[in-house]
Formats: structure tokens, sequence, C-alpha cells
């Protein structure tokens, strides 16, 4: 019966075969970051522009319960580390998902970063949390990051698909990771991949239009989506660019189409 619920639980995540994720989990490694100071309003915003799910730390989601659920799928962040810290890309996990449950999250995701002296914890944690979500029904987001000493290039197309395909074989239902820079690249990323993949949006782009245009690219390179944080909750427009990407994703919308710079 656990695939049966996992099959529920990521129509509410996915809309058809596509997603929109927007990440909200930055208040714990970062504070009360620009675009996240009210969370009810952030949440509310890309709620209102079309997005299939966000990702919020459990204590968090009573603040913005009235948006979830309908249409807005709740994915559930266990994974924690602080900019305070000497190990900041060390994750621990602070959430189990049987609690995830309670919080009626429709996923789960974990963070492992893979290249560092520390990163055998965060492998142990995948496979135990990817073993419990089999067993509750919960789908399971592992986003999956280069980072650490061993990485010269985070952006390398055989570092990028390595570490994607370490999250499908430990179980992971959908990898998110870093875009490659180029459909050609990404396509690699895919092809190695037996689980949908989604691209991080990383970084504050300096533009509207760019952030519309790695989303084109990374769709041309064969993406089942994205989960994106600061380049739509810091937006000028939130709602507007949640709707846009939306329009990308769902419709098959051109960057032309949908930027009004």
């Amino acid at each position: 019966m656990t695939s049966v619920g996992k099959g529920i639980r990521m129509r509410r995540v996915f809309h058809g075969d596509k997603a929109l994720i927007v990440a909200m989990d930055h208040g714990v490694s970062s504070g009360p970051v620009a675009g996240l100071e009210d969370i009810r309003k952030a949440v509310g915003n890309v709620a209102k522009g079309g997005a299939s799910a966000v990702v919020l730390h459990k204590g968090v989601v009573r603040f913005a319960k009235e948006y979830l659920g309908d249409g807005l799928g709740l994915i559930l962040h266990l994974s924690a580390s602080t900019s305070l810290s000497t190990r900041v890309n060390r994750k621990v996990l602070v959430t189990q998902v049987d609690e995830a449950l309670a919080y009626g999250a429709d996923a789960i995701s974990v963070h492992v970063n893979l290249g560092g002296s520390d990163d055998e914890p965060m492998l142990a944690d995948l496979g135990a949390t990817a073993s419990a979500c089999s067993r509750f029904g919960m789908p399971l987001l592992a986003m999956m990051y280069p980072r650490g000493e061993n990485i010269k290039n985070p952006y390398d197309v055989e570092v990028v698909k390595h570490v994607a395909r370490v999250g499908a074989e430990l179980g992971a239902d959908v990898v998110k990771t870093v875009y490659t820079g180029a459909p050609e690249t990404f396509k690699e990323v895919v092809r190695g991949c037996p689980v949908p993949v989604v691209v991080a949006g990383g970084p504050k782009l300096d533009t509207d239009r760019a952030t519309l245009e790695m989303v084109a690219a990374a769709l041309a390179g064969g993406a089942a989506g994205v989960s994106i944080g600061r380049n739509v909750f810091q937006a000028k427009d939130p709602i507007g660019m949640t709707r846009a990407i939306a329009r990308m994703i769902f419709d098959g919308a051109t960057t032309d189409e949908v930027y009004r710079g």
C-alpha cells in the first residue's frame, strides 16, 4: 500500500508530470532573509502565482497553513545547518518522517552535500529516511549538491550526474540538483537519473529574465520542473514571477511570452 500513498501524495506536488516547487527553508540556514520575513505572505504569494508546492521547516507550517492543501503541496524539510556554523555544509536531521505525517506533509525533503570530508553521515541519513518514506508512503525529494573541499567545479556535468544518481540509488522519488549551464549537458544528468530531476534556483540572479532563461534552458534539458527560492520570493513581483514560471512549466510558454521587462 505504500506505493499507493506515494502516488496520491506525489499528485499534490506534481501537476501532471511537472512541478514548480518554491523552497522557503532559508530561515534556518540564513535567518529571516529578504522576502521571507513574513512567511505567511511569502507562501500566499506563490500560492496565488500557481506554484505546485513549497518547502518549509516544521515550525512555520502553522503560520501558512491556510494556503496549503488547496493546489499547493507541502514538502517538509528534514535537514538543517546554519551559516553561523564552522561546518555549514554538514546537514543534520531535525525532523523525522512520521512527524511530517502529523504536519500534513505531502512529501519530505533531505539535503545532502557530497564532496566534503563529512558527507558520510548525510548519505546514511538519506538511506535511512528513504526507508522510512517507503514504510509510510511518503515521497522523498533528495536535494543533491556537489559541495566540499573535493569539488573543483560544482557545475561539472560528470559531478552533477553522479550526485543526482546517488539520490535515486538510495531511494529518492525526485532529485533536486544544480543546473549544469547548458541543456545539452543537463540532458546527461537527466538520462543518468531514473527518477524526475528538478533544478535548483541557486543564488539570486541579476534580472528576472535571467531566471526565466535558466528555467527555459533547464526544461529544454529534460528537467521535470524547478525548485527555486530566492529568485522567486526575492523578485520584485513574487506573484508575477511565480505565474510566469508556472506558464513555462505547465503550459509550455516561452521566455518571450511570459517576460514583461
